[in-house]
């Protein structure tokens, strides 16, 4: 029998097996990935097994070049970006509150079944790393309160041997000095720590937690490791917003005086929860200039092709500045990241609210359960045991369909990527996770494509009943997806509960299943105010124009149209089945002509509805702007064909108990939801 050299003790624990990256859209058949009984295969050949082949010369590195294969088909987009760089949320939770990153009282945290296993990340990362991901970075929530954070990292760390060059980490730094030398010794390369002020007082401010010399000290304890070899990059992120941290950039800047480490100046980016807007945004250009007003020599440093940051030096200063630009100078063109959330969901795109569950088709190997310690073991038993020809049972089973499927999801998710993402003006108008849960907020919710099984195979297998759950994946042989079929893997992650710990329900559909209306009989009267916007975007200039002068044949397109809106809103529970009829106190309609943007301009529609009453007018607001919208393109249809209707939503509601909501976010905190 001829093998190949390896240990299967260390595959396993890997999780992996020794394979070259996957190339284009086929699989090497001698390439074997870990995934729920990963583990190398062992090929028997007729030869005997004292007849074992001795290794091949050690290649050149000329001809290791020459032999080199093109880039993972799989993780390639179709601008050709390579994604070699993934970043892996190990928690939802933190021990911050950082005003910018989640709201005061915290977020609803998933179940614990629902967020990912320390063998499914291992598993995964071995994946990625198997097709060409050459860094990993370890996020959060706050990534070192995780309990197994070290052997976590010591098993992804171990995948140094198959190409994986750099294993990094992000915190806030509160508990990472006491966890760091174990990290180091894990196999750590860098580590990129937030702090956005170096003030306790304003410290305390922005993150609403005290900690500000627990972060120093971690700060000192990578200088201190440093200077024994560690060599930790470490890299401060600070997000400067007006008005609250812009006075401390020439502080942070002093900070690279005389330490080899550098600073790196966020834009303020809007995450669900955070009441982001403009005039907070402090912008790459104005701190550029703030910090050249005190050191005129700043000069910049050639950045590497997928840097996030652009970066800069002071002449005399050992370390380094830069600056993140996602909101005035994207950097797209060059973006090679990918994410994984805690709940188990690839993210392409940081501003992308498009998800795609890579743990649901994980865990088909496991009948649909959390792949725990138990099943991990259980799995590798089985497999070691048909390796060693322990069981009288056939060769281990090729796992590689299933590896299929999980590379072809990630292959349709990453060929879906965008160029670029939207920008100021569109994204803060655009649904996403808070940014603490770029982690684990509720995903898309889509129907799931089940893989169809096949025959069971326990009893041919001849394994145990005590094993049965642990090796429930043998009852099941995936099926190899086609791209078209990877896109409907989402998640089918379980209502979250609510800030009392409920679960949230639909209030209009009753136990039964039945719609019905609720009852408000109970309810305090009071004010209500609730505003809805949309557009209408034409494809030529000659709409908007006929319209400012009232040239439209039919007449004039903006008083029609407000006073359809308010027609409309009036008639509300006529068209909505279930809407409470309501004594509308004022209907107002704004409609803006705006001539010179987008291709060939549109009109804004803001309606706002006003009420004394016991429940709230946002059906009103929304059915107002829909109707102004709809009359628009009813009389201006015959000049413009190509024309359409965008982003109906509400973006205000006052009143009763839930109190005062802005582009769906609790404006302050107030009461609970109504």
């Amino acid at each position: 029998m001829s093998h190949r050299a390896f240990s299967t003790c260390r595959a396993w624990d890997l999780s992996k097996s020794l394979r070259t990256p996957t190339r284009k859209h086929g699989i090497d058949p001698l390439r074997r990935f870990a995934t729920a009984a990963a583990a190398a295969v062992i090929k028997s050949g007729a030869e005997s097994q004292n007849s074992i082949q001795a290794p091949p010369a050690q290649s050149s590195r000329l001809e290791k070049l020459k032999d080199a294969k093109p880039f993972s088909d799989f993780l390639t987009d179709t601008f050709h970006r390579q994604h070699d760089y993934l970043r892996i949320s190990l928690t939802e939770r933190c021990n911050l509150r950082c005003v910018y990153c989640m709201p005061e009282e915290g977020v609803p945290l998933s179940p614990p079944r629902e967020l990912l296993t320390t063998p499914e990340i291992i598993m995964l990362s071995s994946l990625f790393v198997s097709e060409g991901v050459n860094k990993i970075r370890l996020t959060g929530g706050e990534p070192t309160i995780r309990r197994d954070i070290l052997p976590l990292m010591q098993q992804i760390g171990a995948l140094r041997t198959h190409g994986l060059r750099e294993l990094c980490l992000t915190t806030n730094g509160i508990t990472l000095h006491r966890k760091l030398e174990g990290m180091v010794e894990a196999g750590l390369t860098g580590v990129n720590l937030s702090l956005d002020t170096l003030d306790p007082w304003q410290f305390q401010i922005m993150t609403r937690r005290k900690g500000f010399d627990a972060v120093m000290k971690s700060i000192e304890r990578v200088f201190e490791l440093n200077k024994h070899g560690a060599g930790i990059k470490l890299k401060i992120n600070a997000v400067i917003m007006r008005g609250i941290n812009d006075r401390e950039i020439i502080p942070f800047v002093e900070m690279t005086r005389e330490k080899d480490i550098e600073v790196r100046f966020i834009e303020y980016m809007p995450f669900d929860g955070n009441k982001w807007n403009e005039g907070k945004m402090f912008s790459y250009a104005e701190m550029l200039d703030r910090i050249r007003e005190k050191f005129p020599d700043l000069e910049k440093v050639r950045d590497h092709k997928n840097d996030t940051s652009k970066t800069y030096r002071i002449p005399g200063f050992v370390g380094k500045i830069g600056f993140i630009t996602s909101m005035t100078h994207n950097f797209c063109g060059t973006c090679n990241r990918l994410r994984i959330t805690s709940d188990g969901n690839l993210k392409v795109c940081l501003f992308g609210n498009a998800e795609v569950s890579l743990r649901d088709i994980l865990r088909e190997s496991n009948g649909g359960e959390p792949i725990d310690e138990e099943a991990y073991e259980a799995m590798k038993k089985i497999e070691m045991d048909g390796r060693q020809q322990i069981s009288t049972q056939p060769a281990p089973l090729d796992l590689a369909p299933n590896e299929r499927k999980l590379l072809d999801v990630i292959g349709v998710a990453v060929k879906r990527k965008k160029a670029k993402h939207a920008g100021i003006g569109e994204l803060e108008h655009m649904k996403n996770r808070p940014m603490i849960l770029i982690g684990s907020w509720g995903s898309i919710q889509v129907s799931r494509l089940e893989a169809p099984t096949k025959g069971t195979i326990r009893a041919s297998l001849g394994i145990p009943p005590a094993l049965n759950r642990a090796v429930s994946w043998l009852s099941t042989m995936p099926n190899v997806l086609g791209y078209g079929q990877g896109l409907r893997h989402f998640s089918h992650t379980s209502l979250r509960l609510d800030g009392n710990g409920n679960t949230p329900k639909l209030t209009h559909v009753s136990e039964s299943g039945s719609a019905h209306m609720v009852s408000i009989s109970d309810k305090t009267p009071s004010k209500r105010v609730a505003k809805a916007m949309c557009s209408v975007h034409f494809t030529n200039e000659v709409a908007c124009k006929l319209i400012k002068e009232n040239q439209i044949k039919k007449g004039d397109v903006l008083g029609v149209a407000r006073v359809a809106g308010i027609m409309a809103a009036k008639r509300t529970p006529d068209l909505i089945p279930l809407c409470h009829p309501i004594a509308i106190t004022k209907v107002t309609l704004d409609l803006a002509v705006q001539e010179n943007v987008d291709k060939g301009g549109r009109i804004d529609i803001e309606a706002t509805v006003t009420c004394e009453g016991k429940t709230g007018v946002e059906m009103e607001a929304l059915t107002a702007a829909s109707t102004a919208a709809l009359t628009i393109y009813d009389m201006c249809k015959a000049i413009d064909k190509g024309m359409s209707i965008h982003g109906l939503r509400v973006i205000l509601k006052e009143g009763g108990k839930s109190g005062r909501w802005v582009d769906g976010v609790r404006d302050g905190g107030m009461g609970p939801n109504e």
